[in-house]
């Protein structure tokens, strides 16, 4: 049994419209099947750990139970980096500075408003 041409093809790119979202196959700025990322549910304390495992004996300070969600969590973690001059990123709604910073990162992260305790060794 053949297959009908429209049954295999998508549209992904459009030059007038740009990127297709795949499921509605409507522009990704317009796509209702895409839901925005909620804020994780916590019990409202951020914690802040340090850890080495799988970065080769290099440190990371992370912290987990921020009650923000996208673009909010982005810019907390960049103003978190820049006060404590150095690198990082956000992975799957945590945060991981580069080094051991967890003093600095707890009394920042109180000025914020925000219950903060250190969690681990």
């Amino acid at each position: 049994m053949a297959k009908r041409k429209d049954e295999n093809t998508r549209l992904v790119y459009s030059s007038d419209q740009g990127r297709m979202c795949p499921e509605c196959s409507k522009p990704l700025r317009q796509c209702t099947c895409r839901k925005p990322t909620a804020a994780p549910a916590g019990d409202g304390v951020i914690r802040l750990s340090r850890q080495t495992r799988g970065r080769k004996g290099k440190g990371v300070t992370l912290i987990t139970g921020v009650p923000l969600a996208g673009e909010q969590l982005k810019y907390l973690a960049k103003k978190l980096k820049q006060k404590c001059g150095s690198g990082g990123t956000v992975k799957e709604d945590v945060i991981e500075i580069q080094g051991d910073h967890r003093d600095t990162l707890m009394v920042e992260l109180k000025k914020e408003g925000w219950n903060v305790k250190k969690a681990g060794g």
